[in-house]
């Protein structure tokens, strides 16, 4: 197989480019050199980065490891260790070696976890070779996330929607229809009674189960306004909705998803191994008590005997800590928290393997080596404190994706781009081929070659925006039906490794593609707009030259009045350079004016004359 490189970039010591395998020479009608084996001739195209390595003047050294688990001749149809060659279009040839592995088109990414803790939220970036593909944030303190197990009170019934809305301490009451009430609520009931202040309480494993639900029955059946209940959050709360509830109670661990009032053991669909589901079977067989089941998840595969056996059992201390809180806390309680969203993100994505977790606060930093000390401890390793006076996301160049990603206008290459519009109903995403098609003769290679770059471009925003519900894309018009079955399946592709569930449909022949995704968390919509730094919205402004007077003011009142020995100011990039500029800087003179120790952070996400003040501890002073 011979390799094809397409715009080689160069990153610091790395370089990053696209190559495309295509058939070897001495193959001749697709088998392999003579060897009378037919090769398998793909067509799919990847990215990999390859770090410099010094081997001779004008060559690089190509050196790729074959994946033991591929079928396909090792020396023949791999690249081989020590060939040397140019790096084509270069007019100086780099000097390289390739550390990637290539198996067909799997490629083992840099993947980092960057974790942002403020005051008020904590920001997640998922970075997969420094691109970021997912944002999330988490509201500190307030609770009600998907996992939560909560006992709530029946508020009210609603026949004509066979549901009902239960107070669980949100501000909105939340929802629950019949179907989420579960096949075993009468059993979870009577638990749950069994619980009540002055009652001994019974084990799940040793009470009879009741006869389950009718599927077709009528909630006020099961349900009464003023009814205790134990429910689970299944989506949060999302625009002017109220979260949605389930009373079938799950709990998820690292390998298991505990599964009460169950005694099924099953396993995901993506272990295909006999003996291997034979093992976990019998693991799970093993631990397991009464009346209780498991989804055995596909971390486990990797997994030993030993650790599978610990998750299921922590999960069931767990669950009877749940019933035990519901003595000490009246409805509507809080009985479980799910663990918070940055240690969810490494359970559920740590066996994609990061290259890196870096965390900016020192308690969330001891949490998730704690977390990963329990459940992979050779990962711990990866953990790693940030100490810089740059901002995190800025130290990454997160910052500046945040705001190029999220903008109404998303670009692509060589002019096209995307516009995405969120509506209550529905997402609509248009796709425009810009100035490109005034260059380019054949029209329906244009249009095809643009939507499958904004299909790319498209299946990573529906990621990294969590878009959900229902999405409408209006690629452009292409005549041809093949051209736009293979947009279809590149669509598929895309979509594969993302773990919401999702649905996509062919295009119509008004070239409109709807995609159903599953939305459990608000949309990830971020402000990409600044108020106006000038006049804040208000029409009006001050005098930018009285800016170092009006900073020194609150200075003064911080440092005489207020008694602040350290002051940390978090500004503008162009401020910080103001302030700081010059040998006997304004930040020296205020200093050694009012004799305290003064910080000045430049921080890309500060408006451009706007001054936040901290203390040493990072409490919020005064903001302007």
């Amino acid at each position: 197989m011979l390799i094809k490189v397409d715009k080689a970039k160069r990153v610091q010591n790395s370089f990053s480019f696209t190559y495309f395998p295509v058939l070897s020479p001495l193959a001749g009608q697709g088998r392999a050199g003579g060897s009378g084996k037919r090769v398998s001739m793909r067509s799919d195209v990847c990215r990999i980065r390859i770090r410099t390595r010094k081997v001779g003047k004008g060559f690089c050294e190509e050196n790729t490891t074959r994946c033991p688990s591929s079928t396909d001749e090792p020396s023949r149809k791999q690249w081989k260790p020590g060939c040397a060659s140019r790096m084509p279009n270069s007019r100086k040839p780099h000097n390289v070696r390739i550390v990637a592995a290539v198996c067909g088109t799997k490629i083992y990414m840099n993947r980092e976890l960057i974790v942002n803790v403020n005051p008020t939220e904590i920001s997640i970036a998922l970075c997969e070779d420094k691109v970021l593909v997912e944002l999330n944030k988490e509201q500190c303190q307030t609770g009600f996330a998907v996992g939560d197990i909560y006992l709530g009170k029946v508020r009210k019934i609603m026949p004509g929607l066979n549901a009902a809305f239960v107070n669980i301490g949100h501000e909105k009451d939340a929802f629950i229809h019949y179907l989420d009430l579960g096949s075993q609520f009468s059993s979870l009931q009577k638990l749950v009674a069994s619980y009540q202040p002055g009652k001994r309480g019974i084990r799940l494993d040793a009470m009879k189960l009741e006869p389950p639900i009718e599927k077709s029955g009528k909630i006020g059946s099961y349900l009464q306004v003023g009814q205790t209940v134990m429910v689970q959050v299944a989506k949060e709360a999302i625009s002017t909705k109220g979260p949605r509830l389930t009373a079938d109670i799950s709990l998820a661990g690292r390998n298991v998803v505990l599964v009460p009032f169950s005694s099924k053991v099953f396993l995901s669909q993506k272990i295909r191994s006999a003996e291997e589901k034979k093992r976990l079977k019998g693991i799970a067989a093993a631990v397991l008590r009464k009346n209780f089941g498991v989804i055995i998840r596909t971390a486990a595969v990797e997994a030993k005997d030993s650790d599978i056996e610990q998750d299921i059992r922590s999960l069931l201390d767990k669950w009877q800590k749940t019933l035990q809180n519901i003595r000490k806390n009246p409805a509507p309680a809080q009985l479980m928290s799910e663990m918070n969203r940055a240690n969810t993100i490494i359970r559920d994505s740590l066996g994609g393997a990061f290259s890196q977790i870096v965390v900016d606060d020192e308690a969330m930093y001891h949490e998730i080596q704690n977390y990963i000390r329990q459940i992979e401890p050779q990962s711990e390793k990866l953990v790693k404190l940030y100490r810089g006076n740059v901002p995190i996301f800025d130290n990454f160049d997160i910052s500046k994706q945040i705001k190029s990603l999220f903008a109404k206008y998303v670009s692509l290459r060589r002019g096209a781009y995307l516009i995405i519009e969120h509506t209550e109903a529905m997402n609509v995403i248009d796709v425009n081929s810009g100035n490109r098609t005034k260059a380019e003769d054949d029209q329906e290679q244009t249009a095809f070659d643009v939507n499958l770059a904004a299909a790319r471009e498209i299946a990573r925003q529906l990621r990294l925006r969590d878009l959900g519900g229902i999405v409408i894309i209006d690629f452009i018009d292409m005549h041809k039906a093949a051209n736009r079955q293979l947009l279809y399946e590149e669509m598929n592709k895309l979509m594969a490794t993302d773990k919401a569930k999702h649905t996509v449909l062919p295009l119509t022949k008004f070239g409109l593609m709807q995609i159903t995704r599953q939305r459990v968390r608000p949309v990830a919509v971020q402000d990409v707009t600044d108020v106006c730094p000038t006049c804040n919205g208000t029409g009006r402004i001050e005098p930018t030259v009285l800016l170092d007077k009006k900073i020194e003011n609150k200075i003064s009142y911080l440092a005489q009045d207020a008694g602040h020995k350290y002051i940390k100011l978090r500004v503008s990039p162009y401020v910080s350079t103001y302030l700081n500029h010059g040998l006997w800087s304004l930040r020296r003179r205020w200093m050694w004016k009012y004799k305290i120790q003064l910080k000045i952070v430049a921080d890309q996400s500060v408006g451009i004359v706007d001054v936040h003040y901290y203390d040493k501890e990072g409490k919020d002073l005064y903001k302007d």
